[in-house]
């Protein structure tokens, strides 16, 4: 099962399936898995941001 978690600000979503490559964060990385310091790789919110 996919989880997605959207940024508030710009619209980015993070699907765990896809990971996110920008920020080198492999595939099927959980949300809980992403690095506190994790930014928005379009408008560099942080994480607390994504919903």
């Amino acid at each position: 099962m996919t989880e997605k978690k959207k940024c508030s600000v710009c619209g980015y979503v993070y699907y765990s399936e896809d990971g996110c490559s920008e920020k080198d964060i492999p595939a099927n990385t959980l949300w809980e898995d992403v690095p506190e310091d994790f930014k928005c790789p379009l408008c560099g919110a942080g994480r607390m941001l994504f919903k």
